[in-house]
């Protein structure tokens, strides 16, 4: 039996006051219902009350759940792995962007090692950490090399770019594992946080459907009014963000299906289009990666 923990304080601004956001079904693993609550001062929004950390692992136990399987098939699937594809090489020159050459490098979820494969292939040297133990050993297998399951797992080595490609949403404890990036980050490197928005428009238009919300896995539920802050009061600065456009386009599938009972192609592909056409001009697109550095 899963026992549910109770967050009193913010973590963005250490409010104490919550009002109802949405309440969420978990479609992928238990069909119980969980509520999502918006800070009453800074307007952060995170799913509340929650699994505690001897409880949330039963929410992953689950073939469908593709970040941590190399398998798998359907058409969001393969959907899925199609994009990846492409998005493996543009996280790549995004990196190489960054630095002036290629260097050490930490992936903290990396599931089955997709982009530090990828990452390894172009001469960075590479680490990851990644607490599931059947994408773990994935990845330690492709890698020829060992995957760490936790933060405190890892050495003091000094980092030139740190990446969480849709994971910061999973972490328990946001401030003491944010202080812990900053230890491990050079001076000189780049924190790329890659996370959904629930302000953009394919997030209003589905509401408790948006796959995104992904409760009760998805403990917070960032937008870029949040996000700033909470880095900044962790030493870091925000120096510039970045759309996924394809993320509007995956996750009107998904919802569509959990609005409906099936994936309505024609309603996701224009769902996704209206999404990123807005998102030209708001700055809200369905997923973004932010970079940060330290400040100096």
């Amino acid at each position: 039996m899963a026992l549910l923990e109770t967050i009193s304080a913010c973590p963005v601004c250490a409010g104490t006051s919550f009002s109802p956001y949405l309440s969420c079904k978990d479609y992928l693993i238990s069909d119980k219902t969980f509520g999502i609550q918006s800070c009453n001062r800074c307007g952060f929004r995170m799913t509340n009350p929650r699994p505690d950390a001897a409880s949330i692992g039963q929410y992953y136990n689950s073939d469908a759940y593709i970040s941590h399987n190399d398998s798998g098939g359907g058409v969001i699937d393969t959907v899925y792995k199609g994009v990846r594809s492409y998005t493996l090489r543009s996280k790549l020159a995004l990196i190489n962007s960054l630095a002036n050459r290629p260097g050490k490098l930490l992936d903290v979820g990396c599931g089955t090692g997709s982009f530090l494969e990828t990452c390894q292939a172009a001469g960075w040297t590479i680490s990851g950490i990644e607490p599931d133990d059947d994408a773990r050993r994935i990845a330690s297998g492709k890698l020829k090399m060992p995957i760490v399951g936790r933060l405190a797992d890892i050495s003091d080595n000094k980092y030139d770019v740190i990446t969480l490609w849709h994971v910061l949403e999973h972490i328990a404890d946001l401030n003491s594992t944010i202080n812990q990036f900053n230890e491990l980050l050079n001076n000189s490197g780049s924190l790329l946080i890659a996370v959904p928005n629930s302000d953009s428009y394919d997030a209003k238009s589905f509401g408790q459907y948006w796959a995104a919300y992904d409760v009760p896995r998805h403990l917070h539920h960032f937008t870029p009014t949040t996000i700033k802050p909470l880095f900044e009061q962790r030493g870091f600065i925000l120096v510039d963000q970045k759309p996924m456009p394809f993320d509007a386009f995956y996750i009107s599938m998904l919802s569509t299906r959990y609005q409906t009972g099936r994936t309505d192609y024609v309603k996701s592909f224009l769902t996704g289009l209206t999404s990123n056409r807005q998102a030209k001009r708001t700055g809200n697109w369905s997923s973004l990666i932010y970079i940060f550095r330290k400040a100096q």
